[in-house]
């Protein structure tokens, strides 16, 4: 028999939008089952200071369709240390806490991984960052809105840009991954993508510039923040070579963490939040739940937390045949 009588449910690392629809469902698939839950302000900060609070069905009504998350997030320096990670455990015990569902990406599983290690509490992990760069799903929390965000501005970009016959560099989130750049890239038409998982060949973009048809009103070239060369030093070589163009730099930048999540990300929130729950009565931990294939599927941390090192050939390709 289980004998969990309280969860501990938290946000860590960046916040993603459709974090609150997932606590949503934690919080009332655990009362279903007539488990307490306790939510735990700014992540793993908040464990060690001894930020807890009551989670009732109130407490979680109407937030669905919030962006951002009401439990806060925060990064903690303190929880690298083993201190640090044995004084959040003991108030975990203060607190009567017997389980625990950690919404994050990488840092978040990376902790949670060494706590079970350490302290043999039940986690169980859910993916909520919009980089979708997570093993073990085929789409994390936040990773849909963030990329209709792209897209809606970059819409807006091309307004003017076709308006003035300018060429755009758009700058997209997206440090050590480049899905989001690749999958809005393809959205918005874009002339060009580069992202970290691909040697940016300057040579071949100035040659797909050159050949672009000069009846083209607007060019858009998507870069991601975490491509070897950059945004901004892209802009420069590109004015240096085609001062032709009247060559202009948008960096998005924070506005693609926020807004309301999409449909997508809120039903996805949802089932992996019931899912999470269901699998720590059910005696899983250690592992991430995320969606394959329109299925419930569950990763261990050490595995879903592995960098995807290879961008996907057939949406380069798509990117190859639809831009000329």
């Amino acid at each position: 028999m289980n004998k969990i009588k309280t969860i501990g449910v938290f946000t860590s690392g960046g916040d993603a939008p459709g974090m609150n629809a997932a606590i949503r469902a934690i919080v009332r698939t655990a009362l279903y089952y007539n488990i307490n839950v306790t939510g735990i302000m700014r992540g793993y900060e908040g464990m060690i200071s001894g930020e807890f609070i009551p989670m009732s069905r109130k407490s979680v009504a109407n937030i669905i369709q919030r962006g951002g998350t009401i439990l806060k997030t925060a990064r903690s320096e303190a929880f690298r240390t083993k201190e640090g990670r044995k004084e959040a455990f003991e108030q975990l015990k203060q607190h009567n806490i017997d389980a625990l569902v950690a919404i994050g990406g990488e840092g978040t599983f990376t902790g949670a991984n060494l706590f079970i290690k350490e302290f043999n509490i039940p986690i169980i992990g859910l993916p909520g960052t919009i980089d979708n760069d997570l093993l073990g799903t085929d789409f994390t929390i936040g990773y849909d809105t963030a990329i209709n965000t792209v897209i809606d501005a970059v819409d807006k970009i091309r307004d003017t840009a076709e308006s003035h016959d300018r060429l755009f560099i758009v700058e997209v989130m997206g440090r050590d991954s480049g899905l989001i750049a690749l999958r809005s890239g393809i959205g918005v038409g874009a002339e060009a993508i580069l992202i970290p998982e691909s040697r940016t060949d300057i040579d071949a973009l100035f040659k797909r510039l050159e050949e672009s048809r000069s009846d083209k009103s607007s060019k858009i070239i998507i870069v991601a923040e975490g491509d070897k060369i950059g945004g901004f030093e892209i802009t420069e070589m590109i004015k240096e070579k085609f001062p032709k163009y009247d060559t202009r730099l948008s960096i998005l930048g924070h506005i693609q963490r926020g807004g309301k999540p999409s449909c997508m990300d809120r039903v996805l929130a949802s089932r992996l939040g019931v899912a999470a729950v269901e699998a720590l009565l059910n005696g899983r931990k250690g592992a991430m739940v995320g969606l394959i294939n329109n299925n419930i599927h569950y990763t261990p941390f050490y595995n879903a937390i592995k960098h995807l090192s290879e961008a996907d050939p057939n949406l380069l390709k798509i990117v190859n045949i639809l831009s000329l």
